[in-house]
């Protein structure tokens, strides 16, 4: 009887010793699987932590493809301001509607060396500033230009309708205008070709047009002695 159960407390003690050391040998077999994926891990990570600073770096060193800005809108000089007042109130238009108008002739008067109140007086007598004013005879626009005498001096790309346009239609205008001067050789000759009335010897569209810019001058030198 003492031998039979010396034997199995044996036998129980090498099955726990067994047991002991597989569970051992399991915890030592995940320990390393565990080292190895974490090491394999953090390559992985420092590999992709070098492909994204590779990254970062060309990004930073590549010439960055920004497209230009717009360019600033022109700016009306206190003369032109107290001017645009003035056409407000006599036509009655908006500011706001005279402001590109202004600023279009402002900018192609210094281009061509053109009084810009000239561009202006000339405007109120050709179509009191309606930019859809078209005369019988097929003129068109603010300036009243003829498109089938003056097409190619509009901009590359200008459609149809663009001697409507109020800008497209100063920028056509005043190279009319500034040819018709320098072609007949001063302001008086020149403003009668524009209007297609060399011939009147009264010259009454060249006085039309001085006596509106004399208007202009008067209310842009008002504005400024105000602001001042």
């Amino acid at each position: 009887m003492d031998a039979s159960t010396s034997l199995k407390h044996r036998m129980a003690r090498n099955a726990n010793a067994i047991v002991n050391f597989v569970q051992v040998s399991l915890l030592i077999s995940g320990l390393m699987l565990f080292i190895i994926t974490f090491n394999r891990s953090i390559e992985q990570l420092a590999i992709i932590d070098a492909k994204h600073k590779t990254e970062v770096e060309y990004r930073v060193a590549a010439p960055l493809d920004i497209a230009p800005a717009d360019p600033a809108p022109e700016t009306l000089t206190p003369k032109m301001h107290a001017a645009l007042g003035y056409v407000s109130q006599r036509y009655r238009v908006s500011a706001a509607a005279l402001e590109p108008i202004f600023a279009a002739a402002q900018l192609t008067g210094r281009k061509l060396r053109l009084d810009p109140l000239l561009i202006i007086a000339v405007i109120g007598i050709e179509s009191r500033f309606n930019p859809f004013s078209e005369s019988s005879k097929g003129a068109q626009g603010l300036m009243q230009v003829m498109p089938r005498f003056h097409r190619d001096k509009l901009p590359e790309g200008a459609g149809q309708l663009s001697f409507f346009d109020p800008v497209v239609n100063v920028g056509v205008g005043a190279q009319v205008l500034e040819e018709s001067i320098r072609r007949n050789g001063g302001l008086v000759a020149g403003l009668q070709q524009f209007a297609g009335a060399p011939d009147d010897e009264e010259q009454a569209y060249a006085t039309k047009v001085m006596a509106e810019k004399q208007r202009l001058e008067q209310a842009a030198r008002a504005g400024a002695t105000k602001d001042a």
